[in-house]
């Protein structure tokens, strides 16, 4: 099977999302057709171009296949249907409240806003590596609008889209240090705000400072873990997405991990936090979607 990862690349796509496994653009669902529209435009433009066919299924995905036939399309929405039977039951859980098909909910923790006053304006730009953030700050001080948002991966760069932020760049590598890098030759010799948690886990802005980029930083919220009455039991076998470092720490708290568990890490930073007695799979994509497909993935 083709991988096209380099071809959808210069679309700087938000809203799709490419899963080479099945050679498919996923769409972001929880997203108004406003949002997505001109990004499936710009896909079909391409493909077209290039002369790839693909089909457009009922939920607005872009299939890449030479098999354009009826008959074709007939069989996906059959096998969809199947898979659906086959994997709404599974024990794949999700440690967050943020609902995701074929996985089950397991809130983990709980974000607490860190109030405080910014002065935006000694800033001339605003870098961001979590949704906590920017919903920290959105209710903190709607001014951070005004400024150019640099956004650590596409999910991160959805919210600053649906809270009406000035989106200036999405990072490609969905890690901490490696946007470090990515944001150098954008941001020397300018003053910028790194706004995020209360515990950091990268070298980002020591990266910054040491390559001409002012960097200063703001906590702006701490992830507190839930303290659930009676140690949680999950089924054996169940397979459990852990999406930051913080997920970690806080299930490992309320649970006692059996070794027939299966974890799904939503990225690299998060990967390297497990103890070593857990062994992680690693989702395409920085994106719970990404994830959940993983998790099915290794339990065919």
């Amino acid at each position: 099977m083709k991988n096209y990862t380099n071809l959808f690349e210069p679309l700087n796509l938000i809203y799709y999302e490419y899963d080479v496994s099945v050679n498919t653009l996923y769409i972001d669902m929880e997203q108004p057709s406003s949002y997505y529209s001109m990004e499936l435009v710009s896909i079909t433009n391409l493909l077209q171009n290039k002369g790839i066919k693909y089909q457009i299924d009922m939920k607005k995905n872009v299939v890449l296949t030479s098999d354009t036939s009826l008959f074709s399309s007939i069989k996906r929405f059959i096998h969809s249907i199947y898979s659906d039977m086959k994997y709404k039951n599974k024990n794949i859980y999700i440690l967050s409240d943020k609902k995701v098909k074929y996985a089950k909910n397991l809130p983990m923790f709980e974000i607490k806003p860190l109030y405080k006053k910014i002065d935006f304006a000694s800033y001339d730009a605003l870098i961001f590596t979590s949704k906590n953030a920017l919903y920290a700050i959105n209710e903190l001080d709607v001014e951070w609008k005004n400024k150019p948002a640099y956004a650590i991966s596409t999910q991160t760069a959805k919210i600053v889209k649906s809270l009406k932020g000035n989106l200036r760049f999405v990072g490609k590598s969905n890690h901490g240090n490696s946007f470090a890098h990515e944001l150098i030759p954008l941001l020397q010799g300018k003053k910028v705000l790194y706004l995020g948690a209360k515990e950091i886990v990268s070298d980002l802005i020591k990266i910054l400072n040491e390559n001409a980029v002012i960097c200063d930083v703001e906590a702006i919220y701490e992830t507190v873990c839930k303290n659930y009455r009676e140690k949680i039991v999950l089924p054996k076998n169940a397979t459990i997405i852990f999406s930051s470092p913080s997920t970690i720490k806080c299930f490992l708290q309320n649970s006692q991990w059996d070794e027939s568990y299966k974890a799904v890490a939503i990225g690299e930073t998060t990967a390297k936090r497990f103890p070593s007695y857990i062994s992680a799979h690693v989702a395409q994509t920085t994106s719970l979607e990404s994830c959940v497909r993983k998790a099915l993935e290794i339990n065919r």
